[in-house]
């Protein structure tokens, strides 16, 4: 029976981060024609001041092609290339630039780039060098730990008032599927999708949180079918059935850029009610009679791998998670040379407007970097090194920072998105945290 609810879970999880995360960073693209770039160690790891070669292949057919020209720029992942020009490939798989080292930890990454009947091809590969050593540049307000609880001891106050409709047309023979509201913060409200078993008894439960963007959610019903209470939800205050639609209009108009709202005010900025929201999310799993409290897990990918950690963090409630390459880890980082977390609130292109002591400060208090330091519980990660999105160098300044139980399934080439094998890892490391 575990076998086959862990089964359920890892599909479920497949489905919703497909859903949310277009597969745009793949080295290894679906076109005619590929651009296959590697370092040359098998581990694509490497130690402070060791030489790194890359090199490229170029596959038509799966064959390598020859005689044609490319451009390539090597350097710092999102940083300006420190070798860059054009090379002609004259064989199978031919050395980009010159051998390089980097004498502390970081990452390095090749780009090449390749024209044939007008089209553009592109590749990369990404080198690590000490990645277990890379250290945050984001500095933990004196005052971060009083501000949260301060927050949690606020949101006490407020009972959850959780509201229930019925889906029918979702609900199954052995599940039913409600459409929730519960209270939060500055008078709004979170909603979600719950799915619950209608035979009584004690369920672990998953506590789903999302990708970045607006959208509806279908709830992960499966799931229940299985043995779990499921709770899905969506952060920005606003029901999760409506027409597509709505959410599409939201995402150019009113909630355009909601990751920099307010980013000058700790009390004020959009992470705020979030965080606290998803917070009371693990609240009504552990309210519920269904629920085995000490089975109650939080996953999510990318924004989901934020709130994974974040809410873990907040939460005492919360006995395991799941983050897959997290976003809004070390911000800071363009600051000081280096790439920094997903939204790159502070990189090249914004760093004239957002770069101002007031948002610099409050970027602390919502930096993954400093939620890793208080997690306390076991926790599975998985990620590779070509994530353009959510920039490696910034998720392993906050995994490094967590002291708990951890796993890290690396998948090198792997950007932002996942092999099925990374699912079939989370399937056994969860399979394993339910086991009685």
């Amino acid at each position: 029976m575990k076998n086959k609810i862990i089964t359920k879970l890892i599909l479920v999880i497949a489905l919703c981060f497909s859903a949310q995360v277009p597969m745009l960073a793949q080295s290894r693209s679906n076109q005619a024609i590929q651009v296959i770039v590697a370092p040359d160690k098998a581990d694509w790891t490497y130690a402070p001041g060791e030489k790194i070669k890359f090199t490229a292949t170029v596959l038509k057919n799966h064959i390598p092609i020859k005689n044609i020209e490319a451009s390539y720029t090597i350097g710092l992942e999102k940083m300006s290339a420190d070798q860059k020009g054009k090379v002609k490939i004259d064989k199978e798989t031919i050395q980009i630039g010159k051998q390089l080292s980097l004498d502390t930890p970081g990452f390095i990454r090749c780009n090449v780039t390749v024209k044939i009947d007008g089209e553009e091809y592109r590749g990369f590969a990404t080198a690590a060098i000490s990645p277990e050593k890379i250290q945050p540049t984001q500095t933990l307000p004196k005052d971060f730990q009083e501000f949260w609880n301060n927050e949690l001891e606020k949101s006490k106050i407020l009972p959850l008032d959780i509201n229930y409709t019925l889906l029918p047309e979702r609900s199954t023979s052995n599940v039913d599927v409600f459409h929730i509201s519960y209270k939060n913060i500055d008078n709004s409200l979170m909603y979600g999708i719950l799915a619950k078993p209608k035979k009584d008894g004690k369920y672990p439960a998953i506590l789903h949180v999302p990708g970045a963007g607006i959208r509806p959610y279908a709830g992960i019903i499966d799931l229940a079918e299985q043995g779990f209470v499921t709770l899905q939800v969506g952060i920005h205050g606003i029901s999760v059935i409506n027409d597509i639609s709505l959410y599409n209009n939201l995402s150019t108009g009113a909630l355009r850029g909601y990751q920099y709202n307010n980013l000058d005010n700790k009390d004020t900025y959009y992470y705020k009610r979030v965080y606290i929201g998803c917070s009371r999310g693990v609240d009504v799993l552990a309210s519920l009679k269904e629920v085995d409290p000490s089975n109650i897990v939080v996953w999510g990918g990318s924004q989901g791998g934020t709130l994974a950690i974040t809410t873990t963090a907040l939460n005492k409630k919360v006995k395991g998670l799941v983050a897959l390459y997290p976003a809004m880890c070390d911000l800071t980082g363009y600051l000081h040379k280096r790439a920094g977390g997903w939204p790159h609130m502070f990189n090249e292109s914004n760093v004239t407007t957002m770069a101002t002591q007031q948002k610099i400060e409050t970027s602390g208090y919502y930096d993954v970097v400093n939620f890793a330091r208080q997690i306390t519980v076991p926790g599975f990660y998985t990620w590779g090194y070509n994530d353009e999105t959510c920039p490696p160098t910034s998720y392993y300044a906050a995994y490094n920072q967590i002291k708990s139980s951890k796993e890290l399934y690396l998948v090198q080439e792997t950007g932002h998105w996942t092999y099925p094998e990374q699912y079939t890892k989370i399937n056994n490391w969860v399979k394993d945290f339910v086991k009685k």
